[in-house]
C-alpha cells in the first residue's frame, strides 16, 4: 500500500521490526529556534526571569525528554542513549537550541534529538511566557544523522 515503513500492507500503523538489523553507532543532530521580545531575551540572558535560570532548566528538560522519546512518540523504539548534549545559544532576537544524541543500537536517534530540541524550546516558552506570550518556536529540523544504512546532512 505504501512505502512508509510504519504502515503495514493494510495501511495500519505498526512499530518497525528492527530485529534483523545490526547494532551500529548512531548519532543525530537537530536544532530549532525561539524568537522573543527584547525584554524576554534580556531577562533570560541576565538570569532575572522570575522562574529562575531558564537556560539551565531548558537544557535539563531537553535531555530528560530525549530519554523519554519512545514514551512520547508512539512508534519510536526505546533506545539506550550513550550521549545527549544540548547547546543553547542566546542571540539577537532569540535562542537557538541544538541537540546531539548518540546510541549503539539497531535504529537511529533522530527523534530523540528532535524531541530534545522541541522540549527545550517549550520550556523556554513556559519559563518566559509571563514576559512575552508572543514568542514563536520554529525551524526545528534535523541537521545530520550518521550510522545505520545511510548518512544524512541537511543542505546549508
Amino acid at each position: 500500500m505504501s512505502d512508509l515503513t510504519h504502515l503495514d500492507s493494510a495501511g495500519a500503523a505498526h512499530m518497525v521490526d528492527v530485529g534483523g538489523k545490526a547494532v551500529t553507532t548512531r548519532q543525530a543532530i537537530a536544532t530549532g529556534r525561539i524568537t522573543m521580545s527584547d525584554a524576554a531575551l534580556t531577562a533570560i540572558r541576565s538570569g532575572s526571569a522570575k522562574k529562575g535560570d531558564v537556560i539551565a532548566v531548558a537544557r535539563v528538560a531537553g535531555i530528560m525528554a530525549a530519554k523519554r522519546t519512545s514514551d512520547l512518540v508512539p512508534l519510536c523504539h526505546p533506545l539506550p542513549l550513550t550521549r545527549v548534549t544540548l547547546d543553547i545559544a542566546v542571540g539577537d532576537g532569540g535562542i537557538v537550541a541544538t541537540a546531539t544524541t548518540a546510541t549503539d543500537a539497531k535504529t537511529g536517534v533522530e527523534m530523540e534529538a528532535l524531541t530534545a530540541v522541541s522540549v527545550a524550546l517549550l520550556t523556554i516558552y513556559d519559563m518566559a511566557k509571563a514576559i512575552d506570550k508572543t514568542m514563536t518556536i520554529g525551524d526545528i529540523h534535523l541537521i545530520e544523522k550518521t550510522g545505520g544504512k545511510s548518512d544524512f546532512r541537511a543542505a546549508s
